[in-house]
């Protein structure tokens, strides 16, 4: 049994808020039916309106994505509320919400997908052309929530963006601040690319190891999928 990521929180006469904390999925989803099966039977046990609170550095892709579709398919409404930190994979789940809103503390980050690939250049070129879907099925999330268009969120993929609440909202990846009155002036929007975050900061943020998911079971994965 892979490590839970997720944990509900049920009071009665209360809508039901689930905590995505820490990163998504410590290994891949890929060839687990137990993980996402056990996530769908807990969602199914909602009713009314729910509260999901994010806080996490990202993960699996494919675990990202599964919990997305699932609370893109839930009935009801789903609120979004990042807590710290919504970033790669993370931000994909955060689409979900009907109504994102983001602590005025918060960050969220936004990246190329990675993985590891080992072989000749033929693999090496495969790798490529994978990553390459894996990046348009990610913006796929992004520009039905935002209203970007491709090329821009390609660019800021590109650029490994990072947003702080208001440059978020600005932009249209999330809908309001937490705590903010409205009538309050909102501070001045602010985005933060690759080369304007420190090595300290991302050290502080993101885990030292950065895994990804081998190039081999990303290929099975979209073979099964097509098929």
């Amino acid at each position: 049994m892979k490590r839970k990521f997720w944990n509900w929180i049920r009071n009665e006469g209360e809508p039901d808020i689930l905590i995505l904390s820490g990163e998504i999925s410590d290994e891949t989803w890929f060839g687990d039916e137990v993980t996402p099966k056990m996530f769908k039977v807990e969602l199914d046990k909602c009713e009314g309106d729910i509260t999901v609170w994010i806080n996490s550095p990202g993960g699996d892709v494919f675990a990202a994505a599964q919990i997305y579709n699932m609370l893109m398919d839930y009935p009801e409404g789903v609120t979004v509320k990042i807590d710290s930190l919504a970033a790669s994979a993370a931000s994909v789940v955060a689409m979900a919400g009907t109504e994102v809103l983001m602590s005025p503390v918060a960050m969220m980050m936004i990246h190329n997908p990675m993985t590891v690939a080992i072989g000749d250049s033929s693999e090496m070129k495969r790798a490529v052309a994978m990553l390459d879907e894996v990046k348009e099925s990610i913006m796929n999330a992004y520009e039905i929530k935002t209203g970007m268009s491709r090329t821009r969120l390609s660019n800021l993929m590109d650029a490994e963006s990072w947003f702080n609440a208001s440059k978020a909202v600005e932009l249209g990846f999330a809908d309001k601040i937490l705590f903010e009155d409205e009538e309050q002036k909102q501070p001045e929007a602010m985005m933060f690319s690759r080369a304007a975050v420190t090595n300290s900061l991302l050290s502080k943020l993101i885990p030292e190891k950065k895994t990804g998911t081998p190039i081999a079971q990303l290929e099975k994965r979209l073979n099964l999928i097509a098929h």
